[in-house]
């Protein structure tokens, strides 16, 4: 009897630890990449390279293998625009915060003034005395983005929590730079397979975000996309130890944020025979759960989607399996485009925190974290 149950609260404590490290190390990876340190994985304050040489030492440390004959790094460029220094805005005489307050289109240019406002309709005014579009539009939720160029003028864009009563002037102190030609770097990486390495599994998510806008503001980026790639390390780190059947390749893109060009100059110009790649799963936004998962293309590859919620029915892994057609949304479209069976997965529910200050470690539940990952990995076994 006294075996019996030591033997069960042995299985029930490893089992908890095994789940808890997969948190564990997640939450570990999740904290440095919403860091200052890589200040929102972007453009400013060598943010995207301190996210990348992390990456790097974490597939290193389990002696996963470069991609490339040259090493880990695929290395491809683009214009994007920055806000490297000042960005004050005073609102009717009143400084407002940015990041909190508002967020600028990421195309503003430079400019400094101060501006009369006129009312165009219910959401946006417009500068009565500048020669160059001054724009103050109302937004129920701020959601930031990246832009590849600046455009002459700027708009801000007010969070409106009903605090004023009228917009009379706009005071503006912003400093857009384009850096031309950005060097980003895709991460990629593999692990042998046991039986086959002609044939390959491929694990994907991208690690850049949307960086600062000013010295102090930064968009941490938990859920998008930090999230996803804590999925990824977790993978490369169950399979250092559990062999996989297939050559696992895991590719980190740079770029998404922008408009998919890192996973676009991988599929295009990075000499991968695309023909070896039996299945793709890209993963963004994997930090709740609440609501189970969403697959992109599900409704398109309808035998493995039947697969995915059949195990799932006999694991009862999570709660709801949704399913989606084609998308252009993220990084595995342009695989898609070239004929590879790709699944692009994200869970749903939980934090509505997207593009904005908010989306940070602190508040992200990982809900479905542990189960998520285990319906993954059945799922690539039976492949």
């Amino acid at each position: 009897m006294f075996r019996k149950l030591f033997a069960v609260v042995f299985f029930l404590s490893v089992t908890f630890f095994t789940k808890s490290q997969d948190s564990l190390y997640a939450r570990l990876i999740i904290k440095k990449l919403t860091s200052k340190e890589c200040y929102g994985r972007g453009y400013l304050n060598n943010g995207l390279d301190v996210a990348a040489k992390y990456i790097t030492d974490q597939l290193k440390s389990v002696k996963a293998k470069p991609l490339f004959s040259t090493g880990y790094y695929q290395e491809f460029d683009f214009n994007v625009n920055t806000f490297p220094n000042n960005v004050s805005v005073k609102l009717n005489g009143k400084a407002i915060k940015p990041g909190n307050d508002f967020i600028l289109n990421p195309q503003s240019g430079s400019i400094k003034g101060k501006f009369n406002l006129k009312q165009v309709d219910s959401v946006t005014y417009k500068a009565i005395d500048s020669p160059i579009p001054v724009i103050l539009s109302l937004k129920r939720k701020l959601t930031f983005s990246v832009a590849t160029n600046s455009l002459a003028g700027c708009e801000v864009k007010l969070l409106n929590k009903n605090q004023y009563k009228d917009f009379k002037t706009l005071d503006v102190n912003i400093e857009s730079k384009v850096l031309t030609k950005f060097i980003n770097k895709n991460i990629c990486a593999y692990i042998d397979g046991t039986k086959n390495n002609d044939t390959c599994i491929y694990f994907t998510a991208h690690y850049d975000h949307l960086g600062g806008l000013g010295k102090k503001t930064f968009f941490p980026g938990a859920n998008d996309n930090a999230s996803g790639v804590s999925v990824l390390l977790n993978f490369i780190k169950y399979y250092s130890e559990h062999p996989p059947k297939y050559k696992t390749v895991f590719v980190f893109f740079a770029g998404e944020e922008a408009g998919l060009l890192g996973s676009k100059h991988f599929v295009e110009k990075g000499g991968i025979d695309l023909k070896s790649i039996k299945f793709l799963i890209n993963l963004d936004l994997l930090g709740t759960g609440d609501d189970g998962i969403m697959v992109t293309n599900g409704a398109v590859l309808t035998s493995q989607f039947e697969m995915l919620t059949k195990i799932n029915a006999q694991k009862n892994y999570v709660k709801e399996i949704k399913k989606r057609g084609k998308a252009q949304n993220s990084d595995h479209y342009w695989f898609t485009e070239k004929g590879v069976p790709a699944f692009f997965i994200y869970t749903l529910g939980g934090i509505k925190a997207y593009h904005d200050v908010d989306d940070v470690e602190k508040t992200l539940p990982l809900t479905d974290y542990g189960d998520v990952f285990r319906l993954l990995r059945d799922f690539v076994n039976e492949l």
